[in-house]
């Protein structure tokens, strides 16, 4: 039965009606006729008989249009479908009413209540020859778009399964209010994340499409091209959102169409009284479409984080954080900072917008603000969804406190709940890097490739990779892959260096130093990456001068972190050659800086080399109280600290006593347990154990790259041999660590030593 008139009354003042009267031919807006020539109503007609139903233009064709009628059909369908959305307000790419399905027809989406609801129930198939005008009599009432939650999903759609990837499209905001553009699509996102049924598309992975499709990365991504993305990235579904307002009141929308068969899976719509609430909206649309798409009760359960609870309950903070992360996805790390600290101003306890800060810093090298922000995100988990919270837990273990296996415990439970996200492994392939063990790091940046292949970072992992084991030329492939692909990032650039050192090629490692010229996130790196090489090659006056402009650039882009590690860098270059002043200039001047954990593990072990023993045991003394947790702090810089401190005082047996916690991590660090074993070995006179530890080295040279212990490694194996009594392999030993020193600069005092060992030899 149709509504009492104080009841539709009602709902014309807040939500405005439609009133259809197909036997008077008639289109109303709350008792106001709306003009509609006669074929736009035909086709109303033909929609209503069968509301949520597709039909086709051919079906339409045959109703509307007799066989001996000559007519430009395709163009006077399309006229009509226009004229009929105009009247009713409505709009192809987020339709209300009138839904276009790709190479099918039509379909009404809205509700529609009638007097005589079983004439509705009982209409027969589309035919032209039944006659329109005499199947239903009555007036149909069609509800505006406000009309609290709804759902049209037709009979026989196809629920997703959890081997369907999803498209999660921008959001069309028709409200002229730019805080909703793109916000609403990050929040959606963090709340449809939370659901380990669902499998969202990546932003990288939209980018890289939209590439091959011959757009620009930016392209909003909307109706029929996030459909072609949608089906170009082999997923399923895409899922597209919008926001209207009306009078005082917001609609958010949500529709889940399968891009195969155009299929709607599922509609979800919220009003919201207020601009405070959408948020809230987003949340409560976004449950309920998981619900619908085929979900389990129980992990809806289990994940339902409150949508302001896991991200921010501030419209404008979501919208900073939103601005950041799109930052990030162009790579440009620097640039996104300010975004995320704007977020955090906003709403103190946005918990990832800390983390986002965080990495940011991080990746940028500087420790200190980054292990800040990931202790403030700590404290803040209890506010975030279950996903979130397994990354700010396994961030937290291991940049802020360095507890590895607690970390590696942390990623394992987040791969066991969320086993298609591919950060587990990706992080889990870093982790294994710095401690050495380099096959399980490999196998982790295949299965981290494996899962999403869209980051531009994770190839330039896959490549490290390869490079510590050794495998120079499947790095080589990796990193060309990665270009090709236009997967072009800093880190990668990195290991085309190491690759060109690796190779000898000169002209490989300039083009990648060239290449970083004012790029903030990369140039002082490269540079000092740069000097290191000198140094190892024994041109120290061409190091200094790269060191001086790669810290020039990081305090320019106020890098201080960066600047005093790379000072550090040197230090222990100086010292190990021999200039110890210089070695406790640089050392000091570093800590004057910065005194994050790395600055000091590195300015405490150039201190040692150069004999400063007493400050070097101060600084470690400080690194072991501020990182009681670390594993690396505790079994690989505090021993090789220590070990040193030992022989300068000749004491090879406590050398090699302190060394005994490192046998674990003896490829972590540069290799740089094993320089200092083989040297304790030589402090001993034992020849034999020394040139083990030295071979270890010379063995590893994509892991020890262009630290200059790589090539003391030949001068230590020199002297190994000596101590053994042979001379033949000692002479080969000196010869090759001069031959690699034959430009270097003649006033080194170890090129010296080295020069009169090898004299006596002759």
């Amino acid at each position: 039965m149709s509504a009492p008139p104080q009841e539709r009354t009602s709902a014309t003042q807040r939500f405005g009606v439609f009133t259809v009267d197909l036997q008077a031919g008639e289109l109303r807006k709350e008792g106001v006729r709306v003009k509609l020539q006669e074929q736009p109503f035909e086709v109303l007609r033909v929609l209503l008989q069968h509301p949520d139903e597709v039909i086709t233009r051919e079906q339409l064709r045959s109703a509307i249009w007799s066989d001996d009628t000559f007519v430009d059909f395709d163009n006077s369908l399309n006229v009509a479908i226009n004229k009929l959305r105009q009247a009713l307000g409505d709009s192809s790419d987020i339709p209300q009413f009138i839904e276009t399905v790709p190479r099918r027809g039509y379909r009404f989406i809205a509700p529609v209540t009638n007097d005589r609801v079983s004439a509705v129930a009982n209409v027969p198939a589309v035919s032209r020859a039944m006659g329109w005008k005499g199947v239903v009599t009555g007036s149909l009432v069609l509800a505006g778009i406000l009309v609290g939650v709804w759902l049209l999903s037709p009979r026989k759609a196809q629920l997703l399964t959890e081997r369907d990837a999803v498209l999660l499209a921008d959001f069309t905001n028709t409200t002229g209010d730019s805080v909703f553009d793109d916000t609403l699509r990050q929040a959606l996102a963090v709340q449809l994340e939370q659901s380990p049924f669902l499998s969202l598309v990546s932003d990288q992975r939209i980018q890289e499409t939209l590439r091959l499709m011959e757009r620009a990365p930016d392209t909003r991504v909307t109706s029929n091209t996030a459909r072609e993305v949608c089906l170009r990235t082999d997923s399923t579904a895409v899922i597209e959102g919008s926001i209207a307002k009306l009078e005082d009141h917001y609609v958010v929308g949500l529709n889940a169409t399968n891009c195969h068969t155009g299929e709607v899976l599922a509609r979800e719509q919220i009003a919201s009284p207020s601009k405070s609430l959408v948020l809230a909206a987003i949340g409560k649309a976004a449950r309920e479409m998981r619900r619908k798409l085929g979900e389990s009760r129980t992990t809806l359960a289990k994940f339902d984080t409150p949508l302001e609870q896991a991200t921010t309950s501030s419209l404008d903070a979501l919208k900073a954080y939103s601005l950041g992360a799109k930052k990030n996805q162009e790579g440009e790390m620097s640039a996104s900072l300010p975004f995320f600290q704007r977020a955090i101003q906003l709403d103190p306890n946005f918990a990832m917008a800390y983390i986002g800060l965080g990495w940011n810093y991080w990746g940028l090298g500087e420790a200190s603000p980054a292990v800040e922000n990931f202790k403030m995100a700590f404290e803040l988990r209890g506010r975030v969804s279950e996903q979130e919270k397994l990354s700010i837990e396994a961030a937290y273990y291991w940049i802020a406190i360095g507890d590895l296996e607690k970390a590696r415990q942390e990623y394992a439970l987040w791969e066991q709940t969320y086993p298609r996200d591919a950060w587990p492994p990706n992080d889990l392939s870093l982790i294994y890097g710095v401690t050495g063990e380099f096959e399980k790091g490999l196998m982790e940046a295949k299965e981290a490739l494996r899962r999403d292949s869209t980051f531009a970072p994770r190839y330039a992992i896959l490549v490290n990779a390869y490079v510590n084991l050794d495998r120079l030329e499947e790095a080589q492939s990796a990193a060309e892959d990665a270009l090709r692909k236009s997967y072009d990032s800093p880190y990668l650039r990195f290991n085309l260096y190491q690759l060109a050192f690796l190779r000898n090629d000169r002209p490989g490692m300039a083009q990648q130093v060239a290449w970083s010229q004012g790029k903030p996130d990369a140039e002082d790196q490269l540079l000092a990456i740069q000097a290191c090489s000198a140094a190892y090659y024994g041109r120290l006056t061409n190091a200094r001068e790269y060191l001086r402009h790669g810290v020039t650039s990081a305090e320019r882009n106020k890098r201080t972190e960066s600047a005093a590690n790379h000072k550090t860098d040197q230090a222990i270059v100086e010292a190990l050659f021999g200039n110890t002043g210089k070695a406790r200039k640089l050392a000091g001047a570093a800590l004057a800086l910065a005194k994050s954990r790395d600055v000091q593990v590195s300015a405490a072990l150039a201190l040692a080399f150069a004999g400063v023993g007493e400050q070097a045991r101060t600084v470690a003394y400080d690194v072991a109280k501020r990182y009681p947790q670390d594993t690396l702090v505790r079994f690989v810089f505090l021993p090789i600290i220590q070990a040193q401190l030992e022989l300068s005082r000749k004491d090879s047996v406590k050398a090699l006593e302190a060394l005994r916690t490192t046998a674990p991590y003896e490829l972590a660090f540069g290799l740089y347990p094993l320089y200092l074993r083989g040297e304790a070995h030589l402090t001993a006179h034992q020849g034999r154990e020394a040139a083990a530890e030295f071979q270890k080295i010379l063995d590893h040279r994509g892991a020890v790259g262009n630290e200059p212990i790589g090539a003391l490694a030949h001068l230590g194996l020199a002297r190994a041999y000596l101590l053994q009594g042979e001379s033949t392999k000692a002479l080969a030993g000196y010869k090759d660590f001069l031959a690699l020193w034959k430009d270097a600069d003649p006033d080194i005092p170890v090129l010296k030593q080295a020069k009169a060992e090898y004299a006596k030899l002759q």
